[in-house]
């Protein structure tokens, strides 16, 4: 297993961007306009999994994950406060720590400790603690409709991938870019708020199931979490 891929497997969950490495053959599928625009798209989205207004009334999380990779059980806990996070992996006995302030940040993965790379700061700073707050309607120049497995979805297209929302549940169904792509399987409720609780994402020749078994709301979480 490669050191980096389960930290970048972590910081794809929940978010906009993906890093990983999509298949070399992409589907061929038809798209047509869609009626609605990209604002009303994010509108819809953000309604479907709670209301705006309770999205942005979360200021932290700690969430529990359990990843599947490789054969591999990996149990995570990941705080977010904004921007910041910091997540914590156990497989096999080690333990694995990826930690950003806002500014900077690092990983600390079985004694050997390596900074994010400079590329991925950029992304990162722009990150909520809600994810789905960050979607700017004014990067999608275009909103389509595609079809997948009967099911229409309305997608919005950036020159960093695209995202595809239910049509008919207004969520998000899948994200894919050049790196990569990640399905959301399903959604867990609390306190009136959804979060994906299954997703699987290709990357780097792999596959990985990532499963939400516990989301607690604001508390448990400082700024000393993150230094």
């Amino acid at each position: 297993m490669k050191k980096i891929i389960i930290p970048f497997f972590c910081l794809m969950l929940g978010s906009t961007s993906i890093y990983a490495q999509q298949s070399a053959a992409p589907e061929k599928i038809e798209a047509v306009q869609s009626k609605l625009t990209a604002k009303e798209v994010i509108d819809n989205y953000l309604k479907a999994l709670g209301g705006k207004d309770k999205l942005e009334a979360i200021k932290t999380t700690v969430t529990d994950n359990t990843l599947s990779l490789q054969g591999m059980e990996v149990s995570m806990t990941t705080k977010k406060m904004g921007n910041k996070f910091k997540s914590e992996q156990s497989v096999m006995g080690q333990k694995m720590i990826q930690v950003f302030d806002g500014e900077k940040g690092y990983f600390d993965q079985m004694g050997q400790k390596m900074d994010i790379p400079a590329d991925k700061i950029p992304e990162l700073k722009k990150s909520q603690t809600i994810d789905a707050l960050s979607y700017n309607p004014a990067n999608f120049p275009t909103v389509n409709v595609e079809k997948i497995d009967g099911k229409d979805y309305n997608v919005l297209t950036s020159d960093k991938g695209k995202h595809y929302f239910d049509a008919s549940t207004g969520l998000l169904y899948k994200s894919t870019s050049a790196e990569g792509n990640a399905t959301i399987k399903g959604y867990l409720t609390v306190d009136g708020v959804k979060f994906p609780s299954e997703i699987e994402a290709e990357g780097n020749g792999q596959k990985v199931v990532i499963k939400t078994t516990k989301v607690v709301i604001n508390a448990d979480v400082t700024d000393a979490d993150f230094k």
